[in-house]
């Protein structure tokens, strides 16, 4: 409510919608806060960070922040992987706020670290909670960001080099595309692939995804604090012309 020069008091419907959703609905955050050192995909050079200014003695603070776009919680836009798909800025905001989906392997990645979602996966979720709704963002579930901010354990190398981490499979990406129409995806690992996929340098799944003209976030945490389904997902990230990847915040809308 609010009152207008007359004293009366005005409603205002989007106004009532917000202070709703935050009486009412839990807020959780679904980014980790990126720094020097972190994990992170490991042909990228790590952060680096100056403090060009100070409070004291200059009145404010500044740091230069040099990093590549996929660094941290971050948006990988179709152009990541295909030229002259879409950029970063070409992203409507629209598509910014959706439905949120939680498949959940957990369980399996617990005693299997090389699982991967599978229809069945797909067809246990909408037996419960009804059709994936369109323009949907679907979120992998692993529980994998519980080893942040640790490299080797997120890694997960065997003797041989091989990292191990659970990732999607290209059944489960094509089912959500093709047949769902969902609008993005995300997961708590560095890459949409499997770890025994990209140490022999095979990123097919990310390709697919992003020349659908679909967007993902990538290394996303508290998974573990979201319903499976009936939340809202807000993925945020700043618009650079062209931009191919940037750090994101993301968070969820839920019930509490």
């Amino acid at each position: 409510m609010s009152a207008s020069p007359d004293g009366h008091e005005h409603t205002h419907p989007l106004w009532e919608l917000q202070r709703s959703l935050v009486r009412d609905h839990a807020f959780t955050d679904l980014t980790h806060a990126f720094f020097p050192g972190m994990p992170h995909f490991p042909a990228f050079p790590d952060e680096e960070r100056e403090q060009h200014f100070n409070v004291d003695p200059h009145g404010f603070a500044v740091h230069r922040h040099t990093i590549v776009g996929q660094w941290g919680t971050h948006a990988d836009p179709p152009s990541h992987f295909v030229d002259g798909a879409r950029s970063l800025d070409e992203i409507p905001v629209e598509q910014m706020v959706l439905p949120l989906v939680v498949l959940d392997i957990s369980e399996r990645v617990r005693t299997n670290p090389d699982a991967v979602a599978t229809l069945d996966d797909v067809a246990a979720w909408e037996r419960r909670n009804g059709p994936v709704p369109q323009d949907a963002f679907v979120a992998l579930r692993t529980d994998w960001s519980h080893r942040w901010p640790d490299n080797d354990a997120i890694a997960n190398h065997d003797a041989d080099g091989v990292a191990h981490y659970p990732g999607w499979s290209r059944s489960v990406l094509e089912d959500l595309v093709e047949r769902a129409g969902i609008r993005a995806i995300g997961h708590e690992t560095t890459d949409t692939d499997p770890g025994s996929a990209t140490s022999a340098g095979d990123y097919g799944l990310e390709l697919y995804l992003l020349e659908q003209d679909r967007w993902q976030i990538e290394l996303m945490t508290n998974l573990h604090l979201v319903p499976e389904a009936g939340g809202i997902v807000v993925a945020t990230w700043p618009k650079p012309r062209g931009g191919s990847g940037f750090p994101a915040r993301v968070f969820a809308i839920h019930e509490r």
